[in-house]
């Protein structure tokens, strides 16, 4: 089995070239699905997560707000310090514990398969030693804020506000490229796109024979 490691920075596409791969046969979790499962009431991410951050973050239904979560870890302007780092902490151990257990659950129904790690924070968590290879995806950075904005359904004004805040915390893009064994460039036509990803695919399936 190969282990491959999907990264990006917010917004570059990250998720529509893991649809790409699994379409063409490749399995694939996303950090941010296994985080969200983590953080629900009664598993112990979610106990440390409201003793560390307050009950303020907290939903009426006693679920966590991601948005007041994603204020409390990046800090606001003129405001709090971001605790990224406090909230990885917490979070980042358990997410590839998960990760860990499905490759490996994977590699034992399909010896040939490709198993894709879509997060993120690989590179800022340390994990490469994890992957056999590592993809990067990246856009330009005005998309980057058009999708986010679109995303979230706000004004493109706040959507740059929020991506320059998640930026800052997060690897620069060119330091990302370099530790890459492929870059996907996701900034021209889904067309495009759907060439590399099925050029790299090709690539992985060599590599994993």
């Amino acid at each position: 089995m190969l282990r491959v490691g999907l990264t990006g920075g917010i917004a570059s596409g990250k998720s529509s070239v893991g649809a790409m791969f699994v379409e063409l046969g490749a399995h694939l979790i996303q950090a941010d699905a296994v985080a969200h499962s983590l953080m629900l009431p009664g598993r112990p991410v979610y106990a440390e997560v409201v003793r560390r951050f307050g009950s303020e973050i907290l939903n009426s239904d006693g679920t966590i707000d991601r948005p007041k979560l994603a204020e409390a870890a990046f800090g606001t302007s003129g405001g709090a310090a971001p605790r990224v780092r406090e909230l990885n902490e917490i979070v980042h151990p358990a997410v590839i514990a998960e990760e860990n257990a499905w490759m490996e659950e994977v590699g034992r129904r399909e010896a040939d398969s490709i198993a894709i790690v879509e997060a993120a924070l690989i590179l800022e968590s340390r994990a490469t030693e994890r992957f056999d290879r590592l993809i990067v995806v990246t856009c330009r950075p005005e998309q980057r804020v058009r999708r986010f904005a679109t995303r979230l359904g706000i004004s493109e004004e706040a959507a740059r506000d929020e991506v320059n805040r998640r930026m800052a915390a997060q690897i620069p893009d060119d330091e990302k490229i370099r530790a890459a064994d492929f870059v996907i460039d996701n900034s021209g036509s889904l067309d495009a796109t759907e060439q590399e990803v099925k050029q790299i695919f090709a690539a992985l399936r060599r590599d994993g024979t």
